[in-house]
């Protein structure tokens, strides 16, 4: 056999090789990135300029009385507006809606790097068994990366196959259940929790309120260590073995208010038993 002969076979499977990979790299599985919004005039746009790169931008408003929406059809067509119940409903209700097979939720205050941009391109080229991924944040508190706190251990399921993965029944901190295996990611996801005390109270008020009725449920009756030890606990394991001290006063403050959400919490559960108890005593 000539030389000639036996390299030409070999260029041919060097060619289809080529052109296979080319292929599955072109047929890389398309995504919605899912981001629900609420009054979010100051953040929106620098959340949606982080996820242009993806397939459908799909914005799911709480009927949003300033310049959201104004600001959303800059980057994409597809909004709707649903009655807001909790988080996880809100989603719950919107992923199913999602035009292709993954799905990542993003807040409004979150932000896509491109480090984390390129990665989930890369995973959704080949995601083998995955059904989702798991992915460490990076927060910021009132314009301070916070690195301790407990803050580090941050993660959460947010990119996933649409029909594989549905929130949890919680008012609140509720994740993403998938129906299979879950890898995760190694770059983060920046979040930037709070800008001011009033946001911050806000929020709490309204996490308290909600992690009080979720508490209820297993719960029956509010003792004083549920007042006094848990709260304290928190802050020992927040500020102490998970090194919030390290963050300075960031990190007391953030411990603090930690604690604190602790002892509402069950005020607010101890005053929906009075409640009930009361309302019993009257039949």
């Amino acid at each position: 056999m000539r030389r000639e002969d036996k390299i030409k076979p070999d260029l041919c499977c060097l060619v289809e090789l080529t052109e296979k990979q080319s292929t599955e790299k072109m047929a890389r599985q398309k995504i919605t990135v899912l981001v629900p919004t609420f009054n979010e005039e100051h953040n929106i746009r620098d959340c949606l300029e982080s996820v242009r790169w993806a397939d459908e931008i799909f914005v799911v408003d709480s009927y949003s009385t300033d310049r959201t929406l104004e600001i959303a059809r800059q980057y994409t067509e597809r909004i709707v507006q649903h009655e807001y119940v909790n988080s996880a409903a809100q989603k719950n209700w919107a992923i199913p809606q999602a035009t292709h097979p993954w799905v990542m939720i993003v807040d409004s205050d979150e932000r896509v790097t491109p480090a984390l941009r390129d990665e989930i391109l890369s995973v959704l080229e080949n995601p083998g068994e995955y059904a989702g991924f798991r992915i460490y944040r990076e927060n910021h508190f009132m314009g301070r990366p916070i690195r301790f706190c407990g803050w580090q251990r941050d993660d959460v399921l947010r990119l996933f196959l649409r029909d594989k993965g549905r929130y949890q029944d919680r008012e609140v901190h509720a994740d993403v259940v998938v129906d299979g295996k879950v890898g995760v990611l190694k770059n983060k996801l920046l979040h930037y929790t709070f800008q001011s005390y009033d946001q911050y109270m806000k929020k709490f008020d309204r996490y308290t309120r909600w992690a009080a009725l979720d508490r209820a449920r297993t719960t029956r009756k509010v003792r004083w260590y549920h007042l006094s030890l848990r709260p304290m606990w928190r802050f020992i394991r927040q500020y102490f073995l998970y090194l919030g001290f390290l963050d300075g006063k960031a990190g007391f403050i953030i411990c603090t208010l930690s604690a604190y959400s602790v002892f509402m919490k069950y005020a607010r559960l101890w005053a929906l038993q009075q409640k009930k108890n009361s309302s019993n005593k009257k039949r």
